[in-house]
């Protein structure tokens, strides 16, 4: 890795972290977490600890007259047996609250995974150095969004003059829990994911517990969103527990009951929405689990398919369309007694008429130009007028 005598050191810590709720100490350096250690341990799931361990949301924010700035990573690079290379993650430099530059690492650790066997194996590779130069030596605030979907360990920060954290600047922070759609699934770049977008737009900051494939009503979760300080909650239920056929009508309400109570023990008045799913045609009457399509990897694509039969919907199993109608139930019967409590139909955020525009690619998650545009709508929907998240709501 380069040296040179006129850097700063500055070490990595919780103060230059935004996004993260835990930092591990490795042997070379930190690696960010987007669940507390005894909600990893409780979770005890492959597809959970490399989901949350992807840090969506998270960036360092600090101060400086800097004019280059050198940060050491190791990522962790997923490679799919049978799919086409995924490219390196990207890391967004933010300077002033505005879009400055963009850059990967390369190397890095491998996690390999088979779908068809279902099996992972992780390899050890090496560390990387991105580098951002030419800036202005005026003072200034700066964010290094780390990429949303490569395990991103941090080894070093140097910069060619100090560091110091950024001042709270009083914006509301904004909590927000989803699946691989809020994660960040297909979006161009940490800053593009939906809710970084829709952040960005409203001016609040982000901790972001979007988490792909393991959305599923866990009461760790929740208990993570109580203890978790917030201005503004948002929690987005609904399609893995779809597509992981994890439960049945029978269940889900109750559990949504119990994630909503836990929630409210540490938010007693804080604006909480909650979101229902996006549409999803294969999922709309049609029940999990959810499975991989192989028939066009030779092709260099893959798709998703839904495996359940609508016939089972009578007997309890779950659809997008049946969690919709229970989730704007349930919120209905609160609100009565929690005014602050909120409910967003997901298909005023991507529905039919976005879908025949920007059709799903895998069948299962939005592209980049969707992520802009679910972004944009949830700024408006929720942060303007009469949306959840206005001044005017959060004194109801």
């Amino acid at each position: 890795m380069p040296t040179n005598d006129n850097w700063t050191d500055t070490p990595i810590t919780e103060s230059l972290l935004r996004g993260a709720l835990e930092l591990e100490r490795t042997e070379h350096g930190v690696l960010p977490h987007r669940l507390p250690a005894w909600a990893r341990a409780q979770g005890n799931d492959g597809q959970l600890s490399m989901a949350e361990s992807q840090p969506s949301g998270v960036r360092l924010v600090f101060r400086t007259r800097a004019t280059a700035i050198e940060l050491d990573t190791r990522p962790t690079k997923r490679v799919y047996v049978g799919v086409p290379p995924r490219p390196d993650g990207v890391y967004d430099l933010v300077v002033d609250g505005r879009p400055a530059d963009q850059a990967s690492v390369a190397g890095g650790n491998t996690l390999t995974i088979d779908m068809s066997a279902g099996t992972a194996e992780q390899h050890s590779g090496p560390a990387g150095t991105l580098r951002f130069a030419g800036l202005s030596g005026d003072l200034k605030d700066v964010e290094i969004w780390l990429p949303h979907n490569e395990t991103t360990e941090l080894l070093a920060l140097r910069t060619d003059a100090p560091v110091e954290p950024a001042p709270d600047r009083g914006r509301r922070v904004w909590l927000h829990h989803g699946s691989s759609i809020s994660h960040g699934s297909d979006a161009a770049s940490p800053t593009t994911t939906w809710p970084a977008l829709a952040a960005s737009l409203s001016g609040v900051d982000l901790v972001n517990l979007g988490l792909g494939g393991s959305a599923l009503l866990d009461p760790f979760t929740a208990r993570t969103l109580r203890d978790t300080p917030a201005d503004l909650i948002s929690v987005k239920i609904g399609i893995n527990l779809v597509n992981a056929d994890l439960m049945r009508l029978r269940a889900f309400r109750p559990a949504v009951h119990g994630f909503l109570d836990t929630i409210r023990e540490g938010h007693p008045t804080t604006p909480l929405l909650v979101v229902s799913p996006i549409l999803c045609p294969i999922h709309e009457d049609t029940p999990g689990p959810c499975a991989p399509d192989f028939s066009g990897l030779d092709a260099g694509k893959l798709r998703f398919r839904a495996m359940g039969d609508p016939a089972e919907v009578a007997s309890g199993k779950l659809t997008l369309n049946v969690i919709r109608d229970e989730l704007a139930r349930i919120v209905t019967e609160r609100a009565a007694e929690d005014p602050r409590l909120h409910h967003l139909d997901g298909r005023e955020l991507y529905g039919e008429a976005d879908f025949a525009e920007l059709p799903l690619p895998d069948d299962l998650h939005p592209d980049a130009a969707a992520h802009r545009r679910i972004g944009e709508r949830f700024a408006k929907l929720v942060f303007t007028g009469n949306g959840a998240f206005t001044a005017r709501s959060a004194d109801a």
